[in-house]
């Protein structure tokens, strides 16, 4: 098996954070690029509602930035020694960007950290790691939480 190519796919979650070890660790024994991608939910796409151009513009911006400035902060410390990263931030429904981004870019495993939601939560949100394990073109590690 060789792996090149690995994509973590983060929502800043307590989730993500237990996830990225291992997507670290095995781009580091794979000596693999590691994408790093976070979507931003474009809730007009998916509601169809019509918003203002210029505020959903602005808003989508300051999303952006913060969420480029969030995946520096909040995995320097497991970036440190890895050689081969990017960093994205997407727009669009997540489970069907980070498919996509997997396909388009020829990623061989794609690592994500769970939720665990059970439930009317399940029922109201979904779960994009189930949606990715569904329908990805490659490998998927889903981490979950340990119990506490």
């Amino acid at each position: 098996m060789e792996i090149r190519k690995i994509l973590f796919a983060t929502d800043f979650s307590e989730g993500s954070a237990h996830a990225l070890p291992y997507a670290a660790d095995m781009a580091r024994q794979y000596g693999a690029k590691l994408s790093i991608v976070h979507v931003i939910f474009d809730v007009a796409k998916t509601a169809g509602w019509y918003v203002p151009h210029v505020s959903i513009d602005e808003i989508y911006r300051d999303m952006e930035k913060s969420a480029h400035a969030e995946i520096e902060k909040t995995f320097i410390e497991e970036m440190r020694d890895l050689k081969d990263i990017e960093r994205l931030v997407l727009k669009g429904i997540p489970h069907e960007e980070i498919n996509k981004f997997a396909a388009d870019h020829k990623i061989d495993l794609i690592v994500l950290g769970t939720h665990g939601r059970r439930g009317i939560d399940r029922v109201l949100f979904g779960s994009t790691a189930e949606q990715v394990v569904r329908n990805a073109p490659c490998p998927v590690l889903s981490v979950r939480l340990p119990k506490h």
